[in-house]
């Protein structure tokens, strides 16, 4: 079982290749005019672009060829061929759909495909920017802990209350708080066989750093899921970084939440395998425990 999580992997993009998509939608805004109206065509038109030569993009975008050249430059790279071939590599990582996100001019029937292209999208890059390293110490943090607390705020609390209900199931004493002030107490209370599991999208909320830093004075490990660059992920024993772009035309977390559910999934079938036949024989009797309080198919 526990070579399941040593099974070959696909190679990941590199760094300049992964997310190319957002990172041009995030960046065209400081670019010039002219650089913009590429960045335009190539959030709007990936594939046509794709077959085009700098001459034939630079008039479709109704520019000229050195500025095609200076926005490759923009972007990081020493010319429009390596950024052309970077941009094919990241649009066949499987986002290709970063750009439609919902705007007012849309019309309500357009909003239920946006957001599920907006939702693969972001998945597929959150799925290619994972770091296989840190996800298996994290599954082994959560096999080892005699005790888990799951935290987290705001939005992020249902996260915690989602890992809650996946990982009590280990046979692990698990629980969940999203207060800040029950976080601060429980967590001054831990020692080194418990294990805090945090969940956050920015990473810098005060009341959760300041109870993650508790659990750490105490002595538990931590486990932290949230988005790179913030003073949460530095308290981390080990972390999980969950950096995915929000539409910013709405204001709660959506396509995070569901990366983070994603990795509670993830996270939980891992350790499912890494602890073996007990493991599985402890989910059955969990799901046969509720198997008599389902209604029978045939009387519905």
């Amino acid at each position: 079982m526990v070579n399941a999580l040593h099974a070959s992997k696909p190679s990941k993009p590199t760094p300049s290749e992964k997310g190319l998509l957002a990172r041009i939608r995030t960046a065209s805004t400081a670019l010039s005019r002219a650089e913009r109206q590429v960045a335009e065509f190539l959030l709007q038109k990936p594939h046509n672009a794709l077959e085009m030569s700098i001459r034939v993009l630079a008039q479709a975008c109704d520019v000229s060829e050195p500025t095609v050249a200076r926005f490759s430059q923009s972007m990081g790279f020493d010319g429009f061929k390596t950024f052309k071939m970077a941009f094919a590599k990241s649009l066949a990582t499987g986002i290709p759909y970063l750009h439609l996100d919902v705007n007012q001019a849309d019309h309500v029937r357009d909003v239920l495909p946006k957001v599920f292209d907006r939702t693969i999208a972001a998945l597929m890059e959150a799925r290619n920017s994972a770091n296989p390293t840190s996800f298996e110490a994290a599954v082994h943090l959560l096999a080892r802990a005699r005790r888990i607390e799951c935290y987290g705020l705001g939005y992020s609390g249902a996260l915690a209350v989602d890992a809650q209900l996946k990982f009590f199931r280990f046979g692990i004493p698990t629980t969940v708080f999203c207060d800040g002030h029950l976080q601060a107490q429980s967590a001054s209370l831990l020692n080194s066989d418990c294990l805090v599991v945090a969940f956050s999208r920015t990473g810098r909320t005060r009341d959760l750093i300041r109870s993650v830093q508790l659990a750490k004075n105490a002595g538990a490990k931590i486990l932290v899921l949230c988005a790179s660059g913030g003073p949460l992920a530095d308290l981390a024993d080990v972390h999980l970084s969950v950096d995915v772009e929000e539409d910013p035309d709405i204001y709660t977390p959506m396509t995070s939440r569901l990366a983070h559910l994603t990795y509670i999934d993830a996270l939980a079938v891992a350790v499912t395998l890494l602890r073996g036949p007990a493991a599985i024989d402890m989910l059955e009797r969990a799901k046969n425990s509720i198997s008599e309080k389902k209604l029978d198919s045939k009387l519905e």
